[in-house]
């Protein structure tokens, strides 16, 4: 697994998790459950990741998609 982006934006998360799964590729998204630990005020970003292998295709995708990833 290979991580995707970070981001503590809900709206983005679930848009992103639409693009990648109507597309095949099935995201991980870690630390979704951490606002228990930070007191639900959001300031723990969430990682998406994906396989390896499906790294590129999903930052294309996403890029066309126009969701900003950095590096």
């Amino acid at each position: 697994m290979r991580e995707l982006m970070k981001t503590n934006d809900a709206v983005l998360l679930t848009f992103v998790e639409s693009i990648l799964r109507g597309e095949g590729i099935e995201p991980l998204v870690l630390d979704r459950n951490m606002s228990i630990m930070e007191g639900s005020i959001g300031i723990l970003p969430r990682r998406v990741l994906v396989a390896d292998d499906q790294w590129s295709r999903a930052r294309r995708l996403l890029a066309a998609s126009g969701v900003e990833l950095g590096e």
